[in-house]
């Protein structure tokens, strides 16, 4: 997968106050003050789950219905997908209409088709930016005008949760060259948005590895250190040990085969770092896709 290389715009390195005291500054403009909002962890999979009728999209679209129901109904989405990799920096979509991304291939036109309009939001963008704060250095998170916009792993669960796309959506780069803690450490700073209207979504996979993959297989098959990772991480979960999520390789050669690469891991750290202590993890979709991926998903509420 490249990775993006971005500059870091004029105008993003002023100076900030801590996210809580901005977030409560009248000059925090757009986001009313709210209950606090639930944190979403989902497992995408194939992109082909945005347009199949399974499990997984029907599951998406239940979620999506309890908001505004039993949850408030989000004024702003931030998502942290798996597919926006930076090195040197992180970023936020500021454009007012991000584009759709197709970012696979080999799949269907139908597929290369889905649009999903969700408005982009730059004033709050610009705000949330400043008010964050890029774990190694200090410096604000950095605007992205232009480049990036609504990749699969966004649009994709977002399409059938929200598919109306009238809630204004933002995505947040991951610095790959920086350490998990450190991508737990900005999750972190993520919390007070939820007292804002902003719903926080990660997007990836608790195991993810596409080398190992069996096309054919069900959804209560996987190899043995797929079903071994995946109960460590639900197991942390549950019990409340966000703190250890960053830890994972620890696990020596079942994370390595868990995760060849971390890029599908790394959302779980940042809805794990926006999560209150004593929030209780409901768990859906925990079973496997083609044997080597979890679909292991979590709403905290």
């Amino acid at each position: 997968m490249t990775l993006q290389r971005r500059a870091f715009l004029a105008g993003a390195l002023a100076s900030t106050l801590p996210l809580a005291d901005a977030l409560a500054a009248e000059s925090f403009r757009g986001l009313r003050k709210s209950p606090r909002m639930p944190v979403l962890f989902v497992g995408h999979g194939s992109p082909m789950n945005a347009i199949g009728d399974n499990a997984y999209r029907r599951s998406w679209q239940a979620i999506g219905a309890e908001f505004g129901a039993k949850y408030p109904a989000p004024q702003l989405i931030l998502c942290v997908s798996a597919h926006w990799l930076t090195r040197g920096g992180w970023y936020l979509t500021g454009m007012a209409r991000p584009k759709t991304i197709h970012d696979f291939g080999g799949f269907p036109q139908e597929l290369f088709d889905q649009q999903y309009p969700a408005p982009g939001a730059p004033q709050a963008a610009a705000d949330i930016g400043k008010t964050l704060s890029q774990p190694f250095s200090g410096a604000p998170v950095a605007l992205d005008v232009s480049e990036w916009g609504f990749d699969h792993g966004t649009w994709s669960v977002l399409k059938p949760m929200f598919p109306k796309a009238d809630i204004p959506v933002l995505q947040l780069s991951m610095d790959y060259s920086r350490s998990p803690t450190e991508h737990y450490q900005l999750g972190l700073q993520l919390k007070a948005l939820r007292e804002r209207g902003v719903l926080i979504v990660g997007s990836g996979n608790v195991v993810h590895n596409l080398r190992a993959t069996q096309r054919d297989a069900a959804p209560n098959q996987a190899y043995d250190w797929a079903i071994e990772f995946d109960k460590v991480v639900a197991a942390q979960i549950a019990k409340g040990q966000l703190s250890a999520l960053p830890d994972f390789r620890a696990l020596g050669a079942v994370a390595t085969q868990a995760h060849p690469t971390h890029d599908h891991y790394l959302p779980l750290l940042y809805a794990a770092g926006a999560v209150e202590a004593g929030e209780s993890p409901r768990f859906f979709n925990a079973d496997f896709q083609s044997a080597s991926i979890s679909m292991r998903s979590v709403l905290w509420a």
